[in-house]
């Protein structure tokens, strides 16, 4: 799906439809200021803030957040608690303005590792936003991409064995349909920030063709300024998609 028409932005630069951002940095922010790490946290909020209402304007439809990781579980108790403590503060407080600024959110991940309050929080924001045809805030929670390819192959062999279709008929378009991205583009464009260039764990399938732009800013000092510069490298990049070039 990655192939659709771009928009297009003022300056006749293609702005891609659907980004994917891996928040990478907060902890070395605050360390870098001798400040703890749920400072880089929430000052890594601010940043969220700030790129939504960036992506917004520049027309991109889907905004897909790396929020917190299967994998980061592993982090001290003090911190996925600071961490969990930010992201109810943040669907209590941001779900009014969504609706106001006609944004949509759509969450993926494996919600039941998380608090019931947080999942009821989730159902609630998914629901008063569902009607919002803007921007499409897609937040990454307790995700993986391998696990998320093993439950949508989980999920097809089940519908094979119930006799539902040959499995023959499986192709990309099929599993692509099964899995929580579903009626999604793919995304155009990855940034990840704090100098780090590795994928870890994220979008595994979705990110076949998506352009790749690593940002040497710890996440809380991203801007819009850094988006637009990733969307205007992005707009150089010759995108083939498997064919030669022109």
């Amino acid at each position: 799906m990655s192939a659709a028409p771009l928009a297009k932005i003022a300056d006749g630069a293609p702005t891609p439809l659907h980004v994917a951002i891996i928040m990478d940095g907060n902890g070395r922010w605050a360390n870098a200021r001798g400040k703890p790490r749920n400072a880089g946290h929430r000052a890594g909020a601010e940043a969220v803030r700030r790129t939504i209402e960036a992506a917004a304007a520049l027309g991109i439809k889907y905004l897909t957040l790396f929020s917190f990781s299967s994998e980061n579980w592993k982090r001290p108790a003090t911190e996925v608690s600071d961490l969990m403590g930010l992201l109810r503060l943040y669907l209590r407080k941001e779900v009014t303005t969504m609706v106001d600024k006609n944004v949509r959110l759509k969450v993926i991940g494996e919600r039941g590792r998380l608090s019931a309050d947080i999942i009821s929080a989730i159902d609630e924001a998914e629901a008063r936003t569902a009607h919002c045809s803007g921007l499409t805030l897609v937040l990454a929670l307790n995700y993986g991409g391998r696990a998320e390819i093993v439950q949508a192959s989980k999920a097809l062999a089940k519908a094979v064995a119930a006799g539902d279709f040959d499995p023959d008929a499986i192709d990309e378009t099929m599993f692509a349909g099964a899995l929580e991205t579903a009626g999604m583009p793919d995304p155009d464009l990855l940034i990840r920030t704090s100098g780090e260039q590795r994928i870890s764990n994220f979008l595994l399938w979705q990110l076949a063709y998506a352009e790749f732009v690593f940002v040497d800013k710890h996440w809380p000092d991203f801007g819009s300024d850094d988006l637009a510069a990733a969307i205007k490298e992005f707009g150089n990049r010759e995108r083939r998609f498997g064919s030669s070039s022109a």
